[in-house]
Parts: C-alpha cells; sequence; structure tokens
C-alpha cells in the first residue's frame, strides 16, 4: 500500500485523483493540503503542507505556483518523494525543484498522459529527419477558459523534445502579429487557445513542400491526467534521491 498526501486535493485534478485512489487498493490518499478545507474527502486537509503532520510515502501535487516554495522545502525536510504536476513555475522555482531533487525523489512532468509521453518518444525519432528535409514544425494548443498559463507546460515540453532532437536549432515564437516577413527557418512557432471546457489538445505541425504531416493528442478526460499521477506516485515511493518524469514510469511498465 502506498501512501500519498494530495497537495491540492480540492481542486480539479485532486478531486479526480481522490475518486480513483478510492478504487485503488494499492493507495490511499491519508491526508491533503488546501486552501478549502471545507470538503469532506475522508481524510484530513490542511490549509498548508508545513501545518501536515502526517506520514505518507509520497506527495502528488496539483496545486498552484504559489505554493510550491513550501512544498519543496517540506519535501527535502521529510523526505519524502513529490510527484510535481503544476506547471508555470518559474526559472527560481525550477531550479528549486532541481536543488530539492538531490535531497529527495522529485518526478516532474508537465503532462501526466501516456499518450503525450509516447507522442514524446516519436518526436524525439522524427524530427531531426523532418527539420532536415525543410519541414517546418508548428505546435497548436487548446486548453479550457479556466487555463492560466499559456502556452500549456506540455506544449513547451514538446517543443522542448523536439529542440533537443534537433541540436536546439529552434527559437520558440509565440506572437506573430508584429512582424511582416516570412516565416524562417529557425522558427518553432507555439500557439494557444483558450475556450470553453476543453481538456486538452496538443497537435504537432510538420509542414514540408506539398505534404504535411500532424500528430494530435486530444484529452476528453482529467482522468487520465490522474491515473497518471496515481502510476507516477506507486513508481517513485521508494526510489533514491534524483529527478525523475513519466518516461521513468512508462519504461517500467514495458
Amino acid at each position: 500500500m502506498v501512501n500519498v498526501i494530495m497537495h491540492g486535493c480540492n481542486g480539479k485534478m485532486g478531486q479526480v485523483i481522490t475518486s480513483l485512489a478510492a478504487q485503488d487498493d494499492n493507495i490511499a490518499i491519508v491526508a491533503g493540503v488546501d486552501i478549502n478545507t471545507e470538503v469532506n474527502n475522508g481524510y484530513p486537509v490542511f490549509k498548508s503542507i508545513k501545518e501536515c503532520d502526517v506520514k505518507a510515502d509520497v506527495i502528488i501535487d496539483f496545486s498552484a505556483t504559489a505554493c510550491m516554495d513550501d512544498l519543496f522545502e517540506y519535501c527535502a525536510d521529510k523526505s519524502i518523494p513529490v510527484v510535481v504536476c503544476t506547471t508555470g513555475l518559474s526559472q527560481e522555482q525550477l531550479d528549486k525543484l532541481t536543488q530539492t531533487s538531490k535531497k529527495v525523489a522529485v518526478l516532474k512532468s508537465a503532462n501526466m498522459s501516456l499518450g503525450i509521453n509516447t507522442i514524446c518518444d516519436v518526436l524525439s525519432g522524427i524530427s531531426a529527419l523532418l527539420s532536415e528535409a525543410g519541414f517546418d514544425i508548428e505546435i497548436v494548443e487548446k486548453h479550457h477558459n479556466k487555463k492560466v498559463d499559456a502556452p500549456s507546460g506540455t506544449a513547451l515540453a514538446l517543443a522542448d523534445t523536439i529542440n533537443e532532437a534537433t541540436d536546439n536549432k529552434f527559437e520558440y515564437v509565440y506572437d506573430r502579429s508584429t512582424k511582416r516577413e516570412s516565416r524562417g527557418s529557425s522558427e518553432l512557432g507555439i500557439s494557444a487557445v483558450r475556450g470553453g471546457t476543453i481538456v486538452g489538445e496538443h497537435e504537432i505541425i510538420f509542414a514540408g513542400t506539398d505534404e504535411v504531416i500532424e500528430i494530435k493528442h486530444t484529452a476528453y478526460s482529467k482522468a487520465i491526467f490522474a491515473k497518471g499521477a496515481i502510476e507516477a506516485a506507486r513508481f517513485l515511493a521508494g526510489k533514491p534521491a534524483g529527478l525523475y518524469n513519466m518516461k521513468d514510469v512508462i519504461s517500467r511498465n514495458r
């Protein structure tokens, strides 16, 4: 049995994970952290991670950037591994995450779904080939109107995967409205759409001469991210200090 603290337990993702964990005999949420403590989840809820005195094997984080500094300090002090799913972290917070991983196991992923991480593997294999063949590369992502960061962390992760596979030849372009010139070959365009209740959609477009290749992932439910987070928590419990990602989780299951 893996005992979990759910950081951000009363947010939308926290509630989905709580529901799925209740149906899983191998994982139990023993405490939660959320500014809203009025929801009855069947486990104690603390307003701050600093107040949590419940022992656990791992923390799953789906919270907000404002909470991350305290979370990293808590994990390092208590030696509790953490699955970080919150996106939009500042560079300073990313540096703190890296420092925390030297003391305790940290798994960070911009997207917890098996599908997105499989696409990253595909992009690693084909991006250099298509780029050398003269294909332009664009990413279009769509999310609900409540999402505050744009572009999404997943879109940036996809772009980084492409850039790593092509020796960092691309410059990310988010807005072409101020330019009146043709597209440069070193551009990688990233466009963000926000509207309605779109859970998440990411499309990678390879546009060549007289042919276009499109790779697309559509999330129809937040459950896919929740399932991935639970699998990541199961994987991370008991792991030595270090920085992990969903590729490590997927590799274990192959």
